[in-house]
């Protein structure tokens, strides 16, 4: 049956559109605009959207986008072996 997967995809795209539309809200106290900018571009630079702006530039090739992730998954390995052997007293 052709329409089979529909309802399910059609509950998929309605699910990440609820979650696309979830507002950030900034309040600005006392008209202090520049400190709302600030707050505004932490909780930007927390929730990795400058991150996914920069890869959307451009197209990205899927075996493109696997070579990038592995590279990332050592370099956090690492990283996590690197602080293991600090706390264990190693270094």
């Amino acid at each position: 049956m052709p329409g089979a997967g529909f309802p399910r995809r059609r509950a998929a795209l309605a699910s990440d559109f609820r979650r696309v539309t979830a507002f950030m809200q900034i309040l600005v106290r006392d008209n202090n605009v520049d400190q709302a900018l600030r707050a505004l571009k932490k909780k930007l630079q927390r929730e990795g959207v400058y991150r996914e702006m920069k890869l959307r530039r451009h197209y990205e090739k899927p075996s493109e986008k696997r070579a990038r992730e592995r590279a990332a998954a050592i370099r956090r390995a690492r990283k996590l072996d690197r602080k293991r052997l600090e706390r264990d007293g190693v270094r």
